[in-house]
């Protein structure tokens, strides 16, 4: 688990162009859908990590320019207008760093972003962040069968041993 602290900075149009899921929705003219996914996918990993997320989305594809909000702890920002993702990233660590959290950058616009690696912000790529975000969804998908097998358990029945239950059914039939 992430320290609490710990914040992840999505170039979301970077991720939605290098993961090939997403890439291809994308090409097929379903960027909403694509950038959808992308926030679903990100609102688990985030659940799971314990990291906040902030994805940035360069706002000249989308109306409403400038614009935050918050989707299932996901904290979205356009960048405003003649600001790209990368500018808004870059000021977005300066006023995270202030606060002494170790900061992740989710780019592939690696040289774009020189200067905020400089002041500390630690680079993921697009692979990485994509890899890491399958094992969290393989490990939730784990841990989500054991609890359901745990609560299917729930009578007595299910709590003994097959031994024991023979036993009963013996004593039943009597």
């Amino acid at each position: 688990m992430a320290d609490s602290r710990d914040v992840l900075l999505v170039d979301g149009y970077n991720m939605i162009g290098d993961w090939p899921e997403l890439s291809k929705l994308a090409e097929s003219g379903g960027l909403e859908e694509a950038r959808n996914r992308l926030l679903f996918r990100l609102a688990d990993y985030q659940a799971f990590s314990g990291r906040r997320v902030i994805v940035v989305f360069d706002a000249y594809l989308v109306p409403g320019l400038g614009k935050s909000f918050t989707q299932s702890k996901i904290h979205v920002h356009f960048t405003k207008e003649k600001e790209t993702a990368d500018e808004c990233i870059e000021r977005l660590v300066r006023e995270l760093s202030m606060r002494r959290r170790q900061i992740y950058v989710a780019t592939s616009d690696m040289v774009e972003q020189h200067v905020i690696f400089g002041q500390g912000a630690l680079r993921v790529s697009a692979r990485e962040l994509l890899i890491e975000v399958e094992q969290n969804e393989k490990e939730l998908q784990q841990r989500l069968a054991e609890d359901q097998a745990r609560s299917t358990r729930n009578t007595i029945g299910g709590k003994l041993s097959p031994d024991v239950l023979k036993q009963f059914e013996r004593w039943r039939r009597g």
